[in-house]
């Protein structure tokens, strides 16, 4: 009986010790876009911290505030929206909690980037959101074909009829706008304004439709209008314009000299969110010199440190170093928040671009 007694106290201690591992367990649920949480990533983090589980949902900015929206900020722990869409649908929707930005590596980050989101996502003084990757819209362009092309506008002129392409969204109004002089950014807070500008764009890109060959949907879609030859010059994301200059040296990454169209996404706790902890320990290690280059290769995009381009992988660092001189950073339009309003009059401009004939 002593003997059983012995026996039955030691599995009753295997039983508390492992109930004791599960309750002391966390799952950091991400809400996140496709390419931000890689597998290799994940394992090594769970690998550091085998008490926490990573847990990705892959979204997009629309879908992420829609599912915050729908739950009151619960269902997740770590969301990733742009910058530009978070003091909106907190203003709307009280989605998000405070960050506390002494639990995060701030002196890792970009001073430029990390001061911009402050201001851009921030609610009556609160900052809400740190900086994690950006990226910039701008032109790819075969230089052997068409040298000179250095603005937004430039794929419209006449004598590349049939050569060019473009993707009627909000990048092509904004940046048409900035190439014609106005700063469409400034005006969202007045939408008659906004409107203005974004009329005198739309007849612009309407005009543009006589020289355009097609309209491009989707990263792949592009790829295969610029290898094939087809088109020599179109709008783009950078990482896009990058992965066709791997496949063809002469095709590159032209920064407007209007300016580049600039975007930040972020680390931003949603308000109900249980697993805070953890979300701050995922936000520095994803920060970390031996991590961000398994980031950028999944991405294609640069992390948001000081040392970010530095950090890119493999041929990566030295294109994105070649694309960019430092004026054409110092002259990025970053994003500015998305105002009520401001997509609607877009959607009506774009609808009326494409209901045109040529």
């Amino acid at each position: 009986m002593k003997f059983l007694g012995s026996k039955l106290l030691a599995t009753a201690a295997v039983i508390l010790t492992v109930s004791t591992g599960v309750s002391n367990a966390e799952t950091l649920r991400l809400l996140t876009w496709g390419s931000y949480a890689p597998d290799e990533v994940i394992k090594l983090f769970e690998a550091e911290y085998p008490d926490i589980t990573v847990e990705p949902t892959f979204s997009n900015n629309e879908e992420m505030i829609a599912k915050l929206r729908a739950t009151g900020g619960s269902g997740f722990d770590l969301a990733q929206p742009g910058f530009n869409r978070v003091t909106a649908a907190q203003e709307e929707f009280d989605i998000y909690k405070p960050i506390d930005l002494s639990r995060i590596n701030v002196d890792a980050l970009r001073p430029d980037f990390l001061e911009k989101v402050k201001q851009v996502a921030s609610v009556d003084g609160v900052v809400y959101s740190v900086p994690h990757m950006w990226g910039t819209s701008g032109l790819v362009v075969d230089k052997s074909q068409a040298p000179e092309i250095n603005d937004w506008l430039d794929i419209c002129d006449a004598k590349y009829e049939g050569k060019t392409s473009m993707r009627l969204k909000r990048s092509i109004l904004v940046g048409s706008a900035f190439a014609m002089g106005y700063n469409p950014y400034e005006a969202y807070a007045d939408l008659d304004e906004y409107k203005k500008i974004l009329d005198e764009v739309g007849e612009k890109l309407i005009a543009c439709k006589s020289v355009i060959k097609t309209y491009w949907t989707g990263g792949d879609d592009l790829s295969n209008l610029m290898l094939s030859g087809e088109v020599i010059a179109s709008d783009t994301w950078d990482s896009t314009a990058f992965k066709l200059h791997r496949e063809n040296a002469n095709l590159v990454y032209v920064p407007p000299k209007s300016g580049t169209l600039g975007w930040i996404d972020t680390f931003t706790l949603p308000k109900k969110g249980e697993a805070d902890d953890a979300a701050y320990k995922w936000i520095n290690f994803l920060l970390r010199p031996d991590i961000i280059p398994l980031i950028s290769a999944s991405t294609g995009s640069v992390v948001a440190t000081k040392n970010g381009i530095d950090l890119l992988p493999g041929d990566m660092k030295t294109i994105v170093a070649e694309a960019f001189t430092e004026e054409d950073l110092a002259n990025i339009k970053f994003a500015a928040q998305i105002l009520p309003g401001v997509e609607d009059i877009e959607g009506q401009v774009l609808e009326r671009i494409k209901a045109a004939s040529n």
